[in-house]
């Protein structure tokens, strides 16, 4: 029996649960100083005078960088070469501030105790300049952040063509929100960076790519790449907002070398909620058109992004969102256009879904809204409009290809273990008794892309002299439990225990290459690559059998089962792994890279349940079950865990969190108590329903499942909240639907 497949319990847990793990903040770099942002507290100003006179002399104080002293670093690389050259964001600001908590000087000091309190003693005085918060504001280009540009738009998608609405029987429209949040991830940001006696720059960082982060190195400080080493300890979270390493980390290496010292850094959670990029900012006008009979006719999605005040990757996620764009079902005639513009906010980023979130909400949305208009119930609009089983790729109106799928079968299972048509008859049974409970059953259907950007990734396994394993990945976890698939998968390919294999990863001298761990890729992009090599170190040690077992190589078999070598029918002369160890002149290793042809697209449907309280505006969630599919699964219980904790955000998304900035563009949402990030006790025990339609795209058969859960937890549970309302007449409402909110709704 394969151990593939099974719910194998992760091996990096007990160091997580015991307090053995080590993050940055741990290291313990001899002579580090610790370094200190001063950030601007106005959103948008001139910078008329910054005086660091009186802190340079305080006890501790080593260190103070302004922008003077690291103009040699130019501006910041852009994260696309297409975004425009005056919008690219100084390492320290100089001249102009365009967001609360924009770094204006560094303090490196003994401790983090003396470089605050050198911090209050530098005086920044501002020319306080108008702001713009509000995306639809700055999009009229009324004030412009850059004026050399002369807008305020930094990224454009135009729609290809005008969609024909003519002979759509009803046409439904709403302007829908998908608000700012942060990742909040349970360990902030931070970095380390020290030059060795040869030149070399090792930098620590809290990132989701080791070699991503030294390649963007290597070109800040104008170093050949293998001058750079790049470790990554563990990670508490990353969710796509430690996708990239951000100017202020980046200058770790200049405070180091300056100093000739090691230097660290870890923000605080209110620098944190401020300065790191946010995820979604999307605003979106959708239309929809269709039959009396529920056939979906066409479809147009118009959207505004939110770049903040310098734009990086959440300019270009609404790329994802047009890719994305008709989701699950069969829309013959659709369109998308959008454009991102800057505001006096920090830059928006990738946040666990990434574009593909926002698409599923539109189209989700706007489904209940044409089901409502008509008259029909939503889960039979969608049956009538779902794109049947194909194992082939299907293309669809926007020119996107899906691998395969099943989206039927997802909704029948979904639909099945919910209840459907008994929850049905609760909710009209309560609403004929005109219970003060109001029962609200929400669908999310989703399709999303995974491993959507370009590249591959590396992997190599190693035999070694007691006949274990030895793991490269170039991939770099932050909480995916890779090792343990990883390990997973070389036992099953090789008959090699499970517990005497080792995975090394996040270390860029001990891997020679890697990508980023983005976008669901992992398994089926890292995973696969280690497959590979797996299986070429079986053909390699088959070879090294015949010649010991004095037989022709094509007579040699494996047994994975058994991880052992034989002849053809003599099963009963045979050797290890540790044996042919023992015959190799030199240890037995293959490496190779995987590159898939395209991406994988999983699929499901979510169904929520929700209880609302007419006379407060409360919603409490009493249930979701999803039904995720992900291909074929290596360890069903690490994919139900993503599950659950994609669910979780995403149901936080609907119901509580959001990052607000008031009309002058200071951050009202700067700790836990105004951003409210959610918990177990909002959230009821999730259920799962289990689908597998294996990808052709790689040898696994899988795909990604890092995200699923909170796309399809996001319509679902927002679905539900207005279907508990909508015979009250509310048709639509803004996310977050807080209870405030939804009394007010209620009450009007």
């Amino acid at each position: 029996m394969s151990i593939l497949g099974n719910p194998v319990i992760r091996r990096e847990d007990p160091a997580f649960l015991t307090g053995a793990a080590t993050y940055v903040d741990d290291l313990q770099l001899h002579d580090a100083a610790r370094v200190v942002f001063v950030r601007s507290t106005v959103a948008h100003a001139r910078l008329t005078t910054v005086d660091v006179t009186a802190a340079r002399g305080l006890p501790g104080v080593v260190g103070i960088f302004t922008a003077d002293d690291v103009a040699q670093l130019g501006l910041a690389p852009n994260v696309r070469p297409t975004f425009p050259e005056t919008m690219r964001r100084p390492f320290l600001a100089r001249d102009v501030v365009r967001y609360v908590g924009e770094p204006i000087v560094a303090i490196v000091a003994e401790t983090v105790a003396a470089a605050v309190d050198a911090a209050e003693w530098i005086v920044v005085d501002y020319d306080v300049l108008e702001t713009v918060v509000d995306v639809e504001t700055a999009a009229r280009d009324d004030l412009l952040l850059f004026p050399e540009h002369g807008t305020n738009v930094a990224f454009t998608i135009d729609a290809d063509h005008s969609v024909d609405f003519s002979t759509a029987d009803v046409v439904v429209s709403e302007r829908i929100v998908n608000q700012r949040l942060t990742a909040a991830p349970i360990e902030p940001r931070g970095g380390a960076a020290h030059w060795t006696d040869d030149g070399r720059l090792v930098h620590y960082s809290a990132c989701q790519g080791a070699h991503p982060s030294r390649a963007l190195l290597a070109e800040i400080y104008e170093l050949d790449p293998d001058q750079v080493r790049v470790i990554v300890p563990d990670v508490g979270g990353g969710f796509g907002a430690k996708s990239r390493t951000y100017p202020d980390e980046a200058l770790l290496g200049w405070f180091a070398r300056e100093l000739g010292r090691p230097v660290a850094w870890t923000e605080t959670r209110s620098e944190n909620l401020a300065a790191m990029p946010h995820g979604r900012g999307q605003i979106q006008y959708a239309r929809l058109g269709g039959t009396r009979d529920g056939t979906i006719t066409a479809y147009q999605l118009d959207v505004i992004q939110d770049a903040g005040a310098y734009p990086i990757v959440g300019s270009v996620l609404p790329g994802m969102t047009r890719q994305m764009l008709t989701g699950t079902y069969t829309i013959a005639d659709c369109a998308f256009s959008s454009k991102a513009v800057v505001t006096n906010t920090v830059s928006t980023t990738a946040y666990r879904g990434a574009g593909r979130p926002e698409a599923t909400v539109a189209i989700e949305r706007m489904v209940d809204r044409f089901a409502a208009e008509i008259g029909m119930d939503p889960a039979e609009v969608r049956r009538r409009n779902l794109i049947p089983r194909f194992d082939e790729p299907h293309t669809t109106a926007i020119g996107t290809s899906y691998d395969v799928g099943n989206y039927p079968e997802a909704l029948r299972l979904a639909l099945e273990a919910v209840g459907y048509d008994d929850l049905r008859a609760e909710q009209a049974a309560r609403r004929q008794q005109r219970s003060t409970r109001l029962l609200g059953i929400g669908i999310g259907m989703y399709v999303e892309i995974t491993a959507g950007a370009p590249g591959g990734e590396f992997g190599s396994v190693q035999l070694l002299p007691d006949g274990g394993a030895r793991v490269l990945s170039g991939a770099t976890p932050y909480g995916q439990g890779h090792d343990t698939t990883w390990a997973m998968i070389v036992a099953d390919r090789t008959g090699i225990p499970f517990d005497r294999i080792e995975v090394v990863s996040r270390d860029t001298d001990q891997v020679p290459r890697g990508g980023l761990t983005v976008g669901s890729r992992s398994v089926q992009i890292a995973g696969s690559a280690i497959a590979a090599a797996s299986a070429q170190l079986v053909e390699n040690a088959r070879q090294h059998a015949a010649d010991a077992l004095e037989a022709a190589f094509d007579d040699v078999v494996h047994d994975p089962r058994s991880g052992r070598f034989h002849v053809t029918g003599t099963p009963t002369v045979s050797m290890g792994w540790s044996e042919i160890a023992a015959t190799a002149a030199e240890p037995l290793v293959e490496a190779t890279d995987f590159t898939p042809d395209m991406p994988t697209f999983p699929s499901g449907a979510h169904v929520a349940v929700v209880e609302v309280d007419q006379e407060t505006g409360y919603v409490e969630l009493r249930r979701i079950v999803a039904c995720d599919d992900a291909g074929r699964l290596i360890n069903p219980l690490i994919a139900e865990g993503q599950v659950h904790g994609g669910i979780a955000q995403g149901a936080a998304q609907v119901l509580f969190e959001e990052i607000s900035y008031d009309e002058h563009g200071t951050l009202l949402t700067s700790n836990f108590m105004d951003y409210l990030v959610i918990s177990p006790t909002e959230l009821p025990s999730f259920e799962t329903v289990t689908l597998e339609t294996p990808t052709w795209v790689n040898e696994l058969g899988a795909k990604g499942v890092g995200e699923s859960g909170t796309i399809g937890s996001i319509p679902s549970v927002y679905n539900a909240v207005i279907d508990a309302v909508a015979h009250l007449g509310i048709r639509h409402l803004q996310m977050p639907i807080t209870p405030a909110k939804l009394w007010h709704a209620l009450n009007d």
